[in-house]
């Protein structure tokens, strides 16, 4: 079983990738990861993607989801692989339809954690953690007893630099902006289930799971 999940910042992605890959046995893949794997195998994928790095220049879609079809198809000890917010384009989404096709490999379900923008913006900017003992908190959903005091140790409470809600807006319109057509794009070949990111983290995955297991 291979799959594609996407989903917002803010919106638990990275704990239900987590939760997924132990439950079902997944190899959790980003790009970063199989290009490095490959540049250190010495590939012909990898040489030429080191070759485009070396020199400053993005490394081409083709290559990319070359590197990404090897990683599925050479999978070991694992029942699928899921692919973690890849591809980021129609293009990419198309060529890597085309090489897995001729890999004799496909998709089986792209999963898509949806979110309301505003909750989402609170989750984002209203994070904040102490500064000597490290619990976090935020400020709209979890704050602390006493406004800037840490519940546990009476530390101070900070936040990030770039918590700001116009830096989070921008991240969630790039994200947006990316993975609408291809949620139509999936959408068009019955691969794409959209699931209430916004529900507990358990009832999150249950509701993945009943997609994956066909309930």
């Amino acid at each position: 079983m291979n799959i594609i999940i996407f989903g917002p910042p803010g919106v638990g992605k990275g704990t239900q990738a987590n939760r997924l890959k132990e439950r079902y046995n997944l190899l959790h893949l980003s790009t970063g990861d199989a290009l490095r794997g490959e540049v250190k195998k010495g590939t012909e994928l990898g040489l030429k993607a080191k070759e485009a790095m070396d020199k400053g220049r993005l490394v081409s879609d083709d290559i990319v989801v070359g590197i990404v079809v090897n990683a599925i198809g050479n999978v070991e000890d694992a029942n699928g692989v899921m692919l973690d917010g890849f591809p980021r384009n129609i293009s990419q989404a198309v060529t890597l339809d085309k090489v897995m096709e001729e890999k004799d490999l496909k998709i089986d379900y792209v999963i898509s954690l949806e979110a309301d923008r505003d909750i989402i913006l609170k989750r984002l900017s209203g994070r904040r953690s102490c500064k000597d003992c490290g619990k976090d908190y935020n400020i709209f959903f979890s704050p602390p007893k006493v406004e800037g005091k840490c519940d546990e140790c009476d530390g101070e409470i900070i936040g990030r630099s770039d918590d700001t809600e116009e830096v989070h807006l921008d991240r969630l319109k790039v994200y947006e902006n990316q993975t609408e057509s291809l949620k139509s794009y999936y959408r068009e070949k019955g691969l794409l289930y959209k699931i209430d990111g916004m529900a507990t983290v358990n009832e999150v995955f249950t509701n993945i799971n009943k997609v994956l297991d066909g309930k």
